[in-house]
C-alpha cells in the first residue's frame, strides 16, 4: 500500500496493515463492521501528522512539497472510505447505517480541518501565486489550480467565525445526506404489493410473474410479491391489466418519503436546500447553483437554463403529439379516454408492439445477462484492446459479486473490475460506477485502480438464468462506460485521474457506450436466444434501431423536468417556509404531460440531488448527450469499431482523467466544439 500505510498496532483491524490479498484489493472477508471508525480515526492521525510536516517543512514551498505530498495523503484515507461508502449503498445492514451518522460526518469533520487550515493554504497559496516560475507541466499545472480552487471554495479565505459557520454547515449537511439516503432504502424496502388471486396477474409474462412468486417465497408468503424494485416496478406498470393495481404500485412509488412517518423527507429536503444556499453565500456566491457550476462545462446557470429551455422547445411539440396519438390508440382498444401516469408505460408498450411488433419480453430471451457481459467486454476488446479474465482469487462483499483482472493488449495489467448486478434488500436502487482504489503514480509506480458497477437487474428464477431487458442492457453498457472511464485511467496525481472530471463532462464516457447496443455489428457479437443459440435476428435489430427513439420527445420531457427541478431547488433564494410539494408543482407544471397525483413528491426520493452528488448537476445527462451523439456520429462516418478513432477517445478522453479542461479534451478528439444537431437528429426531434 501507499508507503504511509505503516503497520499499526492492531493487527485485527485489515486497514490497519498491508491487505495480503491478489494486487492489494479490499480483504472483504476479514473486514466487520467495528473495524471501520477505528480505521478512520487512526489513518486521520496518520493523514494530519502528513500534513503538519508538510507546513513545518523549512524549504521554500513548491510544487513537489507541499501538491504532491497532499494528493498522495489522501490515499491514506481511501481504502476505508470507498470501502465503507460503496457498502453503505450495496450492501448496507442495520449496524452499518447506524455507523454511518457517525462516519460521513468524521469524513466531513476532517476534511474541513483540512481545507480550513491556515498554515497549509498559505502553503498552497504560494505554489499557486509562483505557477508560472515553476515550469510545470499541463497536468501539474491542473492539479494545482484544483487543489487551490479547492482550498478557496471550501472557506480557506473566510474569517474565524466565517469557518465555524461553515464547519457547522457541513457537518449538518453530511448528517442530512445520509437520513435522507436512508429513508429513501427504507421506503423502498418496506412496500409490497402481495396479491394472492391468478386473476391480478393477467397481462403479466412468465417472467414478472416467476420473479413475483420467488420474492413471495423469500419472505415466506403465498401467491406473488411485487416491490419497488425497478426488475420487479417496471414490468408490472407496463403489463399489469389490473388499472388499480398499477395505480397502487406507482403511487407507492411516486409517494416515497412523503407520506408524513418516519421516513418523510420533506423537512430534510427543506434545510438542505436552505443549508447549500448559506453555504454558497458565504463562500461569495448567489446561490448554490452559481457555487456548482463555476467547475462545470455550462459555466453558469444562464447556460444551463438555455440549453434545458431550447431543448424543451424542440421536444415538447413532439411529446404532446406522442401523448395525443397515445390517448387515441387507448381509447381505440377499449382504455380511458383520459390517460393517467400508471397508464403510461402500459399502453406505450402495447403500443410500440402494434407498430413495431417489439417489446421487452420478445428480446429479453436474447439477453442473458453472462452473455450480454461477455458482449461488452468484446466490445471493449475491439475498440481499446483489452482483455477480462474472470478471477476467483479476490476476496468480495456478497456472493453476487464476481471479479475479473483486465489487462492490455500487450499483457500488462490494467485494473481491477467487480460486477454486482441484482438487487437485495442491503442495496439502493439504480445502477451506478464506483470505485475501492483510483489510479495514481506513486513513488514513479503506476498504482492501478479497483472499479466496480453496480446495478439492480432482473434476477435468474428458479427455471430459468437472468434474462434481462434491452433497457437494462443499456444500462450495463452506460456503466461499463464509466467502468472503462476509471481503469483505462494514465494519470499521475490521484486528484485528478479517472473519472475526477467536470461533473457534466463525465457522463460522456459513459452515455457513448449506449449507442453501440443499437448497431447490429455489436449486437452480433452476443445477443443470442439464451435456449437455442439463435442469433438475435436481423429483422428485431431493424425494429430496435427503428424504435429508438420511439416516444423519445416524453423520454427528453422527462429527463429536462428533473434538470429543471434540480435548478428549481439550487438556482434561486429559498423560502424557509416553502410548501415542498406545492413548489415542485410550480417547476413541474410546464414540462407536465400527465394528470398530477396528488400524495407525490419527487423531490422527496431524487437521490441523485439530495444524495448522491448531483445537485444543480442534473442536467448533466442531456448536456453529455450533445457530447455522446456528437462523438458515436464520428463513429458512425468511420466505422463503430474503427481502431483509430477508439484508440483516439481512449487516449485522448479515457485515459486523460481531469488533467485538462474537458472543453480541450473534447476538442483534441474531435477535431472541433460539439454540435446539438447530432442529438436532436438521434432522437428525432428536428
Amino acid at each position: 500500500m501507499h508507503k504511509y500505510l505503516e503497520l499499526g498496532d492492531d493487527k485485527m483491524n485489515p486497514f490497519l496493515s498491508h491487505f495480503e490479498t491478489a494486487h492489494n484489493t479490499i480483504p472483504f472477508d476479514k473486514i466487520k463492521n467495528e473495524h471501520f471508525m477505528e480505521a478512520l480515526e487512526e489513518q486521520i492521525k496518520k493523514r494530519k501528522s502528513v500534513i503538519e510536516k508538510i507546513k513545518k517543512n523549512p524549504a521554500p514551498a513548491n510544487f513537489a512539497n507541499v501538491i504532491v505530498e497532499m494528493d498522495k495523503s489522501e490515499r491514506l484515507l481511501e481504502p476505508v472510505i470507498s470501502t465503507f461508502s460503496n457498502l453503505f449503498h450495496a450492501e448496507a445492514n442495520d449496524e452499518l447505517q447506524v455507523i454511518a451518522k457517525d462516519f460521513f460526518p468524521k469524513v466531513t469533520e476532517h476534511e474541513n480541518d483540512i481545507s480550513l487550515d491556515e498554515g497549509l493554504f498559505r502553503k498552497v497559496e504560494t505554489v499557486y501565486q509562483n505557477k508560472n516560475d515553476l515550469n510545470l507541466n499541463k497536468e501539474q499545472l491542473r492539479l494545482l489550480e484544483i487543489v487551490y480552487k479547492s482550498f478557496v471554495r471550501n472557506g480557506a479565505n473566510l474569517n474565524p467565525k466565517q469557518k465555524d459557520e461553515f464547519r457547522s454547515i457541513s457537518a449538518e449537511l453530511s448528517k442530512l445526506g445520509v437520513e435522507y439516503s436512508e429513508h429513501a432504502l427504507n421506503e423502498t424496502n418496506n412496500f409490497e404489493l402481495h396479491i394472492t388471486d391468478e386473476k391480478d396477474l393477467a397481462g403479466l409474462p412468465d417472467s414478472a410473474r416467476e420473479a413475483a412468486q420467488m420474492v413471495a417465497k423469500e419472505r415466506n408468503k403465498d401467491g406473488w410479491v411485487f416491490t419497488l424494485q425497478m426488475p420487479s416496478l417496471i414490468p408490472f406498470l407496463q403489463y399489469a391489466e389490473n388499472r388499480e393495481l398499477r395505480k397502487k404500485l406507482f403511487t407507492a412509488h411516486a409517494s416515497k418519503c412523503v407520506r408524513g412517518n418516519k421516513d418523510d423527507n420533506r423537512d430534510i429536503v427543506k434545510r438542505i436546500v436552505e443549508l447549500r444556499h448559506k453555504k454558497a453565500q458565504l463562500l461569495g456566491y448567489k446561490t448554490h447553483a452559481d457555487f456548482v457550476l463555476e467547475e462545470r462545462m455550462a459555466q453558469n446557470f444562464n447556460q444551463v437554463n438555455n440549453f434545458l429551455n431550447e431543448l424543451l422547445e424542440c421536444a415538447m411539440p413532439v411529446a404532446k403529439r406522442e401523448i395525443k396519438e397515445l390517448t387515441e390508440y387507448s381509447k381505440k382498444i377499449g382504455g380511458p379516454d383520459k390517460l393517467e401516469s400508471w397508464d403510461s408505460a402500459f399502453y406505450t408498450e402495447k403500443l410500440k408492439l402494434e407498430k413495431f411488433s417489439i417489446d421487452d419480453e420478445i428480446l429479453r430471451p436474447y439477453f442473458k445477462l453472462e452473455d450480454v457481459v461477455k458482449g461488452v467486454f468484446e466490445v471493449a476488446g475491439r475498440l481499446y484492446s483489452i482483455k477480462f479474465n474472470k478471477v476467483s482469487n479476490i476476496p468480495v462483499y456478497h456472493e453476487d459479486v464476481t471479479t475479473y483482472e483486465v489487462s492490455d493488449g500487450d499483457g500488462s495489467f490494467i485494473g481491477i473490475f467487480y460486477a454486482d448486478f441484482f438487487p437485495r434488500k442491503g442495496k439502493k436502487s439504480g445502477a451506478w460506477m464506483t470505485s475501492f482504489k483510483s489510479q495514481a503514480v506513486i513513488d514513479g509506480k503506476d498504482e492501478r485502480p479497483h472499479i466496480s458497477i453496480v446495478c439492480n437487474f432482473t434476477k435468474p428464477t428458479d427455471s430459468k438464468p437472468s434474462l434481462i431487458t434491452f433497457n437494462e442492457v443499456t444500462t450495463l453498457f452506460h456503466e461499463f462506460g464509466h467502468a472503462l472511464h476509471g481503469l483505462l485511467s494514465k494519470c499521475t496525481y490521484h486528484l485528478i485521474s479517472g473519472t475526477n472530471v467536470y461533473w457534466d463532462f463525465v457522463e460522456l464516457p459513459s452515455q457513448v457506450m449506449e449507442n453501440w447496443v443499437y448497431e447490429k455489428e455489436c449486437l452480433d457479437l452476443f445477443a443470442k436466444h439464451y435456449e437455442t443459440g439463435e442469433k438475435i435476428p436481423k429483422e428485431y435489430i431493424q425494429k430496435i434501431k427503428d424504435s429508438s427513439n420511439f416516444h423519445e420527445g416524453r423520454n427528453t420531457i422527462r429527463q429536462l423536468s428533473f434538470g429543471l427541478l434540480d435548478m428549481g431547488w439550487h438556482a434561486q433564494i429559498p423560502s424557509n417556509d416553502v410548501d415542498v410539494e406545492k413548489f415542485e408543482k410550480s417547476i413541474m407544471d410546464k414540462t407536465r404531460l400527465f394528470p398530477e397525483v396528488p400524495g407525490t413528491c419527487m423531490s422527496t426520493s431524487f437521490s441523485h440531488i439530495f444524495s448522491g452528488g448531483y445537485s444543480a448537476g442534473y442536467y448533466s445527462y442531456k448536456w453529455a448527450e450533445v457530447l455522446d451523439a456528437d462523438a458515436f456520429e464520428y463513429f458512425l462516418e468511420n466505422g463503430i469499431f474503427n481502431k483509430n478513432i477508439s484508440m483516439k477517445f481512449r487516449n485522448e478522453i479515457l485515459s486523460k482523467g481531469g488533467s485538462e479542461h474537458p472543453a480541450t479534451l473534447y476538442k483534441n478528439f474531435r477535431g472541433r466544439e460539439p454540435g446539438i444537431k447530432a442529438l436532436l437528429k438521434r432522437a428525432g426531434l428536428v
